[in-house]
């Protein structure tokens, strides 16, 4: 996965775990493209303390998804879900015994990640 995008779930998943300081710095260099020095500038310290606080706050979030694997399930029921929208966009009258007990075994496969 894209670090961008991984970076972003891992953010919206657990970033109310950082404290504001951190979300604020980490927001400022992800989200809002602002350069080390810029960050350094407003937040009133060296880039090098930029940097290590970025680092600091990315570790702390991969190690919470690490233990909880939020992300993780959230992406695995996003396939499930995308499968499931095929099945019913393909769904006649001829397949729709088939597709029905896909539908089932796919709606159980999530339930059991659950």
């Amino acid at each position: 996965m894209e670090t961008k995008l991984e970076q972003a779930y891992l953010y919206d998943f657990y970033g109310e775990l950082l404290n504001e300081r951190q979300r604020r710095v980490y927001e400022d260099f992800y989200f809002n493209d602002l350069s080390l020095s810029e960050i350094a500038s407003d937040e009133g310290i060296s880039r090098q303390g930029v940097h290590d606080l970025i680092k600091r706050c990315s570790r702390a979030l991969e190690e919470y998804e690490n233990k909880l694997h939020l992300v993780e399930k959230f992406l695995y029921i996003k396939e499930k879900v995308g499968v499931i929208q095929q099945l019913t966009s393909s769904y006649d009258e001829k397949n729709q015994e088939s597709i029905r007990t896909e539908i089932s075994k796919i709606s159980n496969e999530i339930l059991e990640e659950l």
